[in-house]
């Protein structure tokens, strides 16, 4: 089953992200299901929007895999309890996805969540 973006999907600030929800403000702010990705430098979370997106013909994901790699991610934003800052971001970021240069959100932790996931 492929992710299909709803037109009523909307969310309490806190309430958990869902991969539909991600992908409608991908597309609505930039009209592409842009890859993202969650990395760790010196000690710090970071959540990625790269420039690479599905509807690219060099795109190295499938819809599936692509779906199944956003649920996989959005399931660790909410378990890190994050999701009102990635919703906010993605919503407000004046930023836009550029070839070579992913757009990047320092991720603030909850107390004693940053030492479960940064081992």
């Amino acid at each position: 089953m492929l992710l299909r973006a709803s037109s009523s999907v909307t969310q309490s600030p806190d309430a958990p992200l869902s991969s539909a929800e991600v992908l409608q403000t991908l597309r609505q702010r930039w009209q592409a299901s842009y890859d993202l990705q969650l990395i760790v430098r010196r000690g710090r979370l970071y959540l990625q929007v790269m420039w690479g997106y599905l509807e690219q013909q060099s795109f190295p994901m499938t819809a599936e895999q692509y779906e199944a790699k956003l649920e996989e991610l959005v399931a660790n934003l909410n378990g890190l309890g994050v999701s009102a800052q990635v919703r906010a971001w993605l919503a407000t970021t004046s930023d836009k996805p550029r070839l070579g240069k992913a757009m990047t959100l320092p991720l603030e932790l909850p107390e004693g969540r940053a030492s479960e996931f940064l081992i």
